[in-house]
């Protein structure tokens, strides 16, 4: 079977500190990324202060540029990397490790998106506050608090899942029901 297990391979499932150091590989090219993207809208602010005012200057153009620039593209790389024939990001495949469904096979697609976009919620969520706080008269607005605290609800919840899971699954894993196993011989 095509990017499933080997008849004897034994899955082995990854625990928080391996998957934190393959996050932490992965943040690596993200963080040039975001480097680049800052330059180059240090560039478009000096020259261009029309297209930044359209891009950045409501909440509403801020968290649909931030989501066009930032949130997709960092998405897709995690959703096409977990979905390819590797099955793992950079990040993932420095470390050992490979995404999979229940029975050990293949993410497809369309199945690697819903988990991308699950693991996402709380990194969109913060984004969605910090636009919105950007603009705000007063900062300090409930709405900011619980947002926030929902992020670090949501993060809490993702960590205790994946300590307190057998299969070392976080909150999107189980929903999008998915693995992420350490690959074969390591």
């Amino acid at each position: 079977m095509s990017g499933g297990p080997a008849l004897n391979e034994e899955r082995v499932p990854a625990g928080f500190w391996v998957r934190s150091l393959a996050f932490a590989w992965d943040y690596l090219p993200i963080a040039a990324y975001l480097g680049l993207l800052v330059g180059a809208g240090v560039v478009a602010d000096r020259m261009w202060q029309p297209l930044t005012d359209v891009l950045f200057g409501t909440p509403l153009s801020g968290e649909a540029s931030g989501f066009l620039l930032i949130t997709l593209p960092v998405g897709l790389y995690f959703a096409l990397s977990e979905a390819s024939q590797r099955q793992a990001t950079w990040g993932k495949t420095r470390t050992g490790l490979r995404v999979t469904d229940l029975a050990g096979r293949r993410l497809s697609s369309v199945g690697s998106l819903g988990r991308t976009a699950l693991k996402f919620v709380p990194w969109e969520l913060a984004h969605a506050c910090i636009w919105q706080i950007s603009f705000a008269a007063v900062r300090s607005s409930p709405v900011y608090v619980a947002g926030f605290s929902l992020v670090w609800l949501l993060v809490f919840a993702n960590v205790v899942s994946m300590l307190a899971s057998p299969k070392r699954q976080t909150l999107y894993d189980r929903i999008a029901g998915t693995l992420v196993v350490r690959s074969g011989g390591v």
